[in-house]
């Protein structure tokens, strides 16, 4: 096991009514910036929820953060920040919603000249306006951790920030705010949190023991809730699994003592910058390639997962791996979830080497778990998934 630091300061208050308990959190001279989505909060309730248990908070709002939260639009809430002396943000949505609030936490308290910077030269943040979270769609794990991606229309880039001043003072998480949610967001959600755990645990052996088995107990209860969440959500048993889950999945515990992969998304990034296809399905898109791509590799915790996760005992180690691929795919198709680019777009062609040509320019010439994923064989695997 590597050497590691562990350190998660986030306030997590699960359950049911939870929302009620937002007036504890948020200091009682706190000037707050309500950030919200497409506006479903004020049709399920929770909008409601929230304003009465900040009744008696000052409050300004700003609606209309979008599924991959755009820079132009979030300058327009860093405008309301500095106008109305924001001193507190409030995210009330799902993981969009949440990184878009971390990218204006760190640009609220950001010297430079453009908060672009803050993306482009991967800047840490190490203080940001202090901010909490009502989580209303369980997907990235957002919620408690220090990480966002913000998306910029203009340039179609998709880009990362992070640092320890980002993770969320508290997070409040009630699964009952899934019952609202439409299937596709559902499915995506459970493919999100599916995906980062592999991520992290997709990558050589390395003897952490408990690392592995906290990654393998994640991925069987979403394997085994999705069915339950998908058909009825307001099933809250299955609802409190999958929510709980989602946070477990990328609030950075298991990837401690562990290699890390995330080449997936750095690719899947691409494909919806490029093609605005949901994240959680350039994951499904990629996945499989780079899986198959770098089989040597991988095959050995390929097999462990196929043994463990899928109950895969027939074959050898390398009929193990391959067959863990093909459980996996089953599992997103299952989900309702294609994993081929071909099925999101017929302008495909030439996608590869534009990714390539983007990973060169950036100097990412070596990612994944062994950083020697250069952009030709990005190129590779990109039109593996066509």
């Amino acid at each position: 096991m590597n050497n590691f630091e562990f350190k998660n300061p986030t306030k997590i208050i699960f359950g049911k009514d939870s929302i009620k308990k937002l007036e504890n959190e948020i200091p009682k001279d706190a000037k707050v910036l309500l950030l919200y989505g497409g506006g479903s909060i004020k049709k399920n309730g929770i909008y409601n929820q929230v304003k009465n248990a900040l009744a008696k908070v000052d409050i300004v709002e700003f609606g209309g953060i979008p599924a991959n939260p755009e820079y132009a639009l979030l300058m327009d809430a860093l405008k309301v920040i500095k106008d109305e002396k924001i001193t507190y943000l409030l995210a009330v949505g799902g993981g969009s919603v949440i990184d878009g609030t971390k990218f204006l936490s760190a640009a609220a308290l950001y010297e430079g000249d453009s908060p672009w910077d803050i993306l482009t030269k991967n800047i840490r943040t190490e203080k940001g306006m202090p901010f909490g979270t009502v989580l209303t769609l369980p997907a990235t794990g957002s919620e408690m951790n220090s990480g966002a991606v913000i998306t910029r229309k203009e340039t179609k880039e998709k880009l990362a920030m992070g640092g320890p001043g980002l993770f969320p003072e508290f997070s409040i998480l009630d699964p009952q705010v899934i019952s609202s949610i439409p299937e596709r967001q559902l499915a995506n959600g459970l493919m999100d949190s599916f995906t980062h755990v592999l991520e992290q645990y997709m990558t050589y052996p390395i003897g952490a023991l408990l690392q592995d088995r906290f990654a393998e107990s994640i991925l069987q209860t979403i394997i085994e809730v999705a069915p339950k969440v998908l058909k009825d959500p307001t099933d809250y048993n299955a609802a409190s699994n999958f929510m709980w889950s989602c946070t477990m999945a990328l609030n950075g515990l298991i990837q401690k003592g562990v290699p890390s992969d995330w080449a997936v998304h750095a690719m899947g990034h691409e494909l919806t910058a490029l093609f605005g296809i949901d994240h959680a399905r350039t994951l499904a898109v990629i996945t499989p390639s780079h899986y198959k791509f770098n089989f040597e590799a991988k095959k050995e915790k390929l097999a462990q997962y196929g043994e463990r996760v899928w109950n895969i005992t027939d074959g050898n180690t390398d009929e193990k791996a391959h067959a863990a691929i093909e459980k996996t795919v089953d599992f997103f198709h299952e989900l309702g979830i294609d994993t081929k680019l071909s099925d999101y777009t017929k302008d495909y062609e030439g996608t590869a080497e534009k990714i390539a040509k983007r990973f060169t320019d950036r100097g990412w010439l070596g990612l994944g778990e062994h950083q020697n994923l250069s952009p030709d064989k990005v190129e590779k695997i990109v039109k593996m998934a066509y």
